[in-house]
């Protein structure tokens, strides 16, 4: 989440009147995260999350989005769920941008995820996979390996600004895994983006995921492998082998994986590295000038990179030898 797009209150009240929500009280930016701008709306009926779409988000992908949510809820899943307006859409438009206002999730984010909370994402993310496996709609992973030697051609010239022999890294990386990328493994509806900050807590329980908007039809153990990357390393950049196992047990306890998916887990979380490692880069160089958004610093997904370009098997994540059998 961040802010590019100013919204004045002299064009949000009368997109509001738009919707039965209720009279604006007061609204402000939410400034974390890096993609679309995101504004916390409160109402005489309570609070809702505002998004207008930009940078990465197609429009025509956010039906998908939308009906994502409504249908995840109907299977179980907590999650926002767009409001519609009066006309019956889910989708205005705002600033000159597409617009969507979607129901506010009780619960705070983990800045400092223990193996419990590791342990609740697994079965979480899971059932979300479970859950999205009769979504009759198809997205596909623009910022899967297809995408991502596009990414490295928009910052490739200048990664050594951020990190010397970045670049050649890069490259090196990319070629192998365009080679060895894993084909016909189970695919289905994936999250895309699960970071702690996308995931709710009211205390120890979870309570609720965010931010679909990268949602798409992908491999579904890639999705535990972003996972692996975003909740199981240390502030030191070192690998918590605890959470780790924590994490894998409880997402295979739910939705076990096949012998071909835990073998191919360890490259998968190299690429799952590489795609965010790539793409703060290009955000890390290119943050528009005024843009109330904070960048991610690249540099923790090398780190992260180098670590699991070292795994020699799945048994280096904490996984049981026994669990990976057929």
């Amino acid at each position: 989440m961040a802010v590019y797009t100013d919204v004045t209150t002299e064009d949000l009240v009368p997109f509001l009147a738009c919707y039965d929500i209720g009279a604006l009280l007061a609204y402000k930016g939410i400034a974390e995260g890096v993609e679309n701008s995101n504004f916390l709306l409160h109402t005489s009926r309570g609070y809702f999350i505002l998004t207008l779409y930009e940078r990465r988000v197609a429009e025509r992908d956010l039906p998908f989005f939308l009906a994502l949510m409504e249908h995840l809820a109907s299977r179980g899943i907590t999650c926002p769920q767009p409001v519609k307006n009066r006309a019956g859409s889910t989708l205005g438009r705002l600033a000159g941008r597409p617009a969507a206002i979607v129901t506010f999730l009780d619960g705070v984010w983990v800045r400092r995820p223990s193996a419990a909370h590791c342990a609740a994402l697994g079965e979480a993310l899971a059932r979300l996979h479970l859950a999205g496996a009769d979504f009759p709609m198809r997205r596909e992973n623009a910022l899967s390996v297809t995408g991502w030697r596009a990414l490295y051609a928009g910052c490739g010239e200048r990664a050594d600004e951020v990190q010397r022999d970045l670049k050649t890294t890069l490259a090196a990386e990319l070629d192998e895994l365009e080679c060895s990328w894993p084909r016909g493994l189970p695919q289905g509806v994936i999250h895309a983006d699960l970071f702690p900050d996308n995931v709710f807590f009211l205390g120890d329980k979870l309570s609720g995921l965010i931010d679909f908007y990268f949602a798409c039809t992908d491999t579904l153990v890639y999705d535990v492998a972003i996972c692996l990357n975003a909740w199981c390393f240390e502030v030191d950049h070192s690998y918590n082998v605890t959470k780790g196992r924590a994490l894998l047990a409880n997402y295979a306890r739910i939705r076990p994986l096949s012998a071909p998916e835990w073998r191919k887990l360890p490259l998968l979380a190299r690429g799952a590295a590489l795609r965010f490692l790539l793409t703060r880069l290009v955000d890390w160089l290119n943050v528009p000038p005024g843009a109330l958004v904070r960048p991610k610093d690249p540099r923790e997904y090398l780190r992260k990179l180098r670590f699991h370009q070292k795994v020699k098997s799945v048994q280096d994540y904490g996984v049981d030898h026994g669990a990976t059998k057929p």
